[in-house]
């Protein structure tokens, strides 16, 4: 059962606006993946907000906060409008979908943007992510930059930005390695790139004509651990923003609010599927309405 589905039935078998309800409500959000922090807040901002109101307008009330909890993150910015060049660093942990998200990114970019796009094999350290990237680049008639396994990640996308500075593509997509048991290398890692693409391209004083942006790859299922992921790389390299995968019927996705309240990331794309189309620019309102089970 979707989230939306489980509060859509909580609300109509509550009557009364009460203690026990708000309190039950609360535990479902948590439930959500919530932190309980936040939803706490959200139910006694939800509380006040109802005292004279009937209870059949809960849901609505609700997703009103939550709308205004996912627009404390400041929009995100578009990486492909007035701009000469832009380049794009995937993050994330292993498994959470970054190489397949790279090669849809550069799906929608060519299609929806007629942009041209190089995909940069940055994680280096798996030789079937480096594969991987190959076989999304065949298919989709991109260029991939590639080093061997085992090669400098900074070097790939140093050279993924001097073929795209040369003429070669309007966009740089880096996929980056994400092995959290070495959290020491890989922080280091990428913030050697992060020096590299600046030193490389002049940024930030050349920003007019060239855009930088981190997005943190997260995988819809995985609960609160995200949020601590989240935190890790925000720390790391200061994020713009988060693309959600994953996301079907199975997920809760409550952890976008904290995202946005907390940490002040946007999420920019969600992927739900697997095909290059299964990628769509991220709507708050539409996510707040699927979210709660309001039709």
């Amino acid at each position: 059962m979707k989230f939306g589905e489980k509060l859509k039935n909580f609300f109509s078998k509550k009557a009364a606006l009460s203690d026990e309800l708000m309190e039950d409500l609360c535990d479902l959000l948590i439930e959500g993946d919530f932190g309980a922090a936040q939803a706490v807040k959200l139910t006694d901002l939800l509380r006040e907000r109802c005292k004279k109101e009937d209870t059949a307008l809960l849901p609505q009330r609700l997703a009103e906060l939550l709308e205004e909890e996912l627009l404390k993150a400041p929009p995100p910015v578009n990486p492909l409008v007035d701009t000469k060049l832009s380049a794009i660093l995937l993050l994330g942990v292993n498994g959470v979908g970054k190489t397949t998200t790279a090669a849809k990114l550069s799906f929608l970019f060519s299609e929806k943007y007629n942009k041209k796009t190089i995909l940069a094999a940055a994680d280096t350290f798996r030789a079937a992510a480096i594969d991987q990237l190959k076989i999304h680049g065949e298919k989709l008639n991109m260029r991939v930059i590639a080093h061997k396994q085992g090669g400098d990640p900074a070097a790939v996308v140093y050279d993924a930005l001097e073929a795209a500075m040369s003429g070669g593509a309007d966009v740089v997509i880096a996929d980056t390695a994400g092995r959290m048991h070495t959290k020491s290398a890989l922080v280091e890692e990428l913030r050697k790139i992060d020096r590299v693409v600046e030193s490389k391209t002049g940024f930030p004083a050349e920003a007019k004509n060239f855009r930088y942006l981190k997005y943190l790859v997260l995988d819809a299922t995985t609960g609160r651990n995200a949020f601590a992921q989240a935190e890790i790389f925000h720390d790391a390299v200061m994020l713009d923003g988060v693309i959600l995968t994953k996301y079907d019927s199975t997920a809760k996705g409550g952890v976008v609010f904290s995202l946005a309240s907390d940490l002040k990331l946007p999420v920019v794309y969600v992927c739900t599927g697997e095909k290059y189309t299964d990628i769509e620019i991220f709507n708050p309102h539409k996510f707040v309405l699927e979210f709660t089970g309001i039709e």
